[in-house]
């Protein structure tokens, strides 16, 4: 019987070893990033436009996740070249989305400030 379990457990660990070194599949992670890409755009579009403001925020917040992450990936010397190359390029994606969505929506902010009023600035 543990003749029977030491056997089972060294062919499992062999299939483990042998999926953990497989290749990713780039065919796969493109649709998936085309179907997601399709989708946001989708729901992107059908947005009313007294929520882009909201919607803003709640994207800048998203863009500062994937900043972190393309840090992490265009940073660590252990992976290919290639896909450190892409994590600059998401880097710089994310951060241009990030500013120019606080440029957006400040803008958007000082659409609805009283002229005069406490809320702008002396000069």
């Amino acid at each position: 019987m543990n003749l029977l379990l030491l056997a089972d457990a060294t062919s499992t660990a062999e299939v483990v070893s042998k999926h953990a070194a497989a290749p990713p599949d780039y065919w796969s992670l493109l649709f998936v990033f085309a179907m997601a890409t399709l989708l946001g755009l989708g729901v992107i579009v059908r947005v009313s436009r007294l929520l882009h403001t909201p919607l803003m925020s709640l994207t800048n917040a998203i863009s500062g996740i994937a900043v972190i992450g393309s840090i992490i990936v265009a940073g660590r010397e252990d992976y290919p070249f290639g896909i450190r190359i892409l994590g600059v390029i998401a880097l710089f994606a994310s951060m241009t989305n990030v500013v120019s969505g606080f440029l957006i929506t400040d803008r958007m902010l000082k659409m609805f400030k009283q002229p005069g009023g406490k809320g702008e600035s002396q000069r």
